[in-house]
């Protein structure tokens, strides 16, 4: 009776710190596609920087508000339909583009 139940609480352990390791991933994949963004990199280098960080199967989506780029992704959890959940980060970066204009034009040397 009892080895069942520490095979549950192995394989559940095992599951958690992936999921874990995952989400992890999801904000590491938000945070470089959004520096990338901020860059002015092309919408298919942010993709790509986004999606090389981000856990396999991820959805990444990238969009601009004003001065600001958002990153988000979004990532099922491994394993088994009972543990399902969906894992994801955002994350925003001043577009560099929009920097320097008012702040610029004081003419300090």
């Amino acid at each position: 009776m009892v080895i069942p139940v520490l095979v549950t609480f192995a394989l559940t352990l095992l599951w958690a710190l992936v999921a874990a390791s995952d989400q992890i991933r999801c904000v590491d994949a938000a945070r470089s596609g959004a520096r990338a963004a901020a860059r002015s990199e092309p919408e298919a280098a942010v993709l790509a920087a986004a999606r090389e960080a981000a856990p396999r199967g991820a959805r990444v989506e990238v969009e601009r508000a004003g001065d600001l780029w958002r990153v988000r992704v979004e990532s099922p959890a491994p394993g088994p339909e009972a543990l399902a959940l969906t894992l994801s980060a955002e994350a925003a970066a001043f577009a560099e583009d929009a920097v320097g204009g008012a702040a610029d034009e004081g003419g300090t040397a």
